[in-house]
């Protein structure tokens, strides 16, 4: 939050103040998409689900280079060994191991991907954490959306004093941003997915940026 005093003391034609709260709101389409998937195994022999676990991911991984997704955008984001147990009769008994292991892909080509997913789908993945859809310049549609919320504080404080009869000050006292966010479209869920032969449809949606700014106007 910051807040920019305009006048470092008040001008002797102005003494009343008017107080207001601006917002705006800018939207935008995603250009970058982060996907994250992979593979789970388990079974009684650790060794033996560890190896087809590195396989599968393995395969994931080239496949995906083979659609020129770029190495460096393709990290493991977890990777985890359990001991699985079973509980009966109030008893713990050994089941086996579970080993996941998830990549993060990124992409700046939001169209690719619905066939990221079914590329590491059709490759071995059987768990999709997740997909979200955000921007690579963030700051550019937050300071757009801030620019407006001063305007629109500033029309706020004009209707107020033209009902009143009042002059306002051509520029504000002060000016506080109180805050600025992106929503971002809710992830995309799902796991243990099944190989389908239709392509996995994937809507990014759009991202809306807001801000809001409370303004402070001198009048006489």
């Amino acid at each position: 939050m910051y807040s920019y005093p305009l006048y470092k003391t008040a001008s002797p034609f102005y003494s009343q103040c008017i107080e207001v709260l601006g917002e705006g709101t800018v939207t935008a389409a995603p250009d970058r998409a982060v996907v994250v998937l992979g593979v789970i195994t388990d079974g009684p022999n650790l060794h033996v689900i560890q190896t087809e676990n590195a396989k599968t991911v393995s395969n994931i991984i080239q496949s995906l280079l083979d659609l020129r997704i770029p190495r460096e955008k393709i990290q493991t984001y977890d990777y985890r060994i359990e001991v699985i147990y079973d509980y009966h009769d109030g008893k713990q008994i050994f089941r086996g191991y579970k080993v996941t292991h998830l990549l993060k892909i990124t992409t700046d080509n939001v169209e690719q991907t619905g066939n990221i997913v079914d590329t590491a789908v059709s490759n071995g993945a059987n768990e999709v954490t997740s997909i979200r859809f955000t921007t690579a310049h963030p700051e550019t549609y937050v300071n757009q959306a801030l620019s407006l919320a001063i305007q629109n504080g500033r029309q706020k404080a004009l209707t107020i004093a033209n009902t009143l009869g009042v002059t306002l000050s051509p520029v504000p006292f002060r000016v506080q941003e109180q805050s600025s966010t992106a929503a971002i479209p809710a992830p995309y869920m799902a796991s243990k997915l099944a190989i389908s032969e239709a392509a996995t449809p994937i809507q990014p949606g759009q991202l809306v940026f807001d801000a809001k700014a409370r303004v402070w106007y001198l009048f006489n």
